[in-house]
């Protein structure tokens, strides 16, 4: 049977990810073998970006048109980033003549955090958004499904306001490393992973599962998930932050 190449990228934080998934057969529910290039590029990664997908593709032996889809982390993340993991995704679709695979990171979180411990089967994720905010979400792993099912949909939020879910749980992300004790709900996790950030990997792992279930789209159709609607407080915004916080 025909093999599954999917390519998944993610810019979404300071990291330029990459990987490239081999799956054996088109209804595996894993792959064989992954190429990955993961590195700190700071705000840099629109440079590393096609390079480090010039060399999982030649680590692999395939070129890119033998790739069937191409997921990129959609966001919520760092502005700049999720408009590069967007954009390149859309161009190597377009010249590929391929679909793609957008993909949640706080998604991408979760499955880190399963991978690293399969006990993980209630997910918090929390992601530290700046301006004394965090991205979230809840997602409870399904046996029957063999995949998510979305608990709370991605929010923006602040630290204190994040509502922890009923069941034992997991927390994901940096948000604890960013807020504390602030972050109330991670008194309450089972364990905290502050490791489990987006990679490409996890959104490589969500997107064959995707690809799966055909729900690959057009890459014309392809856009960021900001959450926020701005990137900047006003000044007024700003004096009033530090009033309350004093």
């Amino acid at each position: 049977m025909k093999r599954t190449i999917l390519l998944a990228l993610d810019t979404s934080t300071e990291f330029c990810s990459v990987a490239l998934g081999v799956a054996p057969h088109r209804d595996a529910t894993a792959f064989s073998s992954v190429h990955v290039r993961h590195e700190a590029t700071g705000s840099v990664s629109s440079t590393r970006l096609l390079p480090a997908v010039g060399e999982v593709l030649d680590e692999a032996g395939v070129m890119l048109a033998d790739c069937d889809a191409i997921a990129f982390g959609a966001g919520p993340g760092s502005f700049t980033g999720l408009r590069t993991a967007t954009g390149a995704a859309q161009g190597l679709a377009f010249g590929a003549a391929r679909p793609v695979i957008p993909v949640s990171t706080l998604m991408a979180c979760a499955e880190a955090a399963r991978t690293r411990d399969t006990g993980a089967a209630c997910v918090l994720v929390a992601m530290d958004a700046r301006m004394d905010e965090a991205y979230w979400a809840i997602y409870a792993w399904s046996d029957d499904d063999g995949d998510w099912r979305v608990v709370s949909a991605p929010a923006l939020a602040r630290a204190d306001a994040i509502v922890a879910p009923d069941t034992r749980f997991t927390l994901a992300g940096n948000a604890y490393a960013a807020f504390g004790a602030r972050l109330g709900a991670a008194a309450q996790a089972a364990s905290i992973d502050a490791e489990a950030l987006p990679h490409a990997a996890s959104i490589a792992s969500i997107a064959l599962r995707a690809w799966r279930r055909g729900a690959a789209i057009d890459p014309a159709l392809a856009a960021p998930e900001y959450i926020r609607d701005k990137v900047a407080q006003t000044t007024a915004e700003r004096e009033a932050a530090r009033a309350e916080s004093t």
